[in-house]
């Protein structure tokens, strides 16, 4: 359902909508900023330094999907060092 997280607006709280607009916004930067819209509904739910960690997890889920996509990396085949195979 992530990916239709704006249509059952029951399924998320406002809180998680605002994270995920937030997080795409990030992820797409479209006109390379931020619509203010989306910044100050996310300002509304998080405060400084949750905004600032939400911003850094993006970043990094980011940079880790960009990774895998520069290396042709196929979805769901990661294993954990260690980790027995089923």
């Amino acid at each position: 359902m992530i990916s239709a997280w704006r249509e059952p607006p029951h399924l998320y709280s406002d809180r998680e909508r605002a994270a995920l607009a937030f997080a795409e916004a990030v992820t797409r930067l479209e006109h390379q900023q931020v619509p203010d819209a989306i910044y100050d509904l996310a300002r509304e739910e998080f405060g400084e330094a949750e905004l600032t960690q939400l911003t850094l997890a993006i970043v990094a889920i980011n940079g880790w999907n960009r990774f895998n996509v520069a290396f042709h990396t196929p979805a769901g085949n990661y294993q954990a060092p260690g980790a027995k195979s089923a």
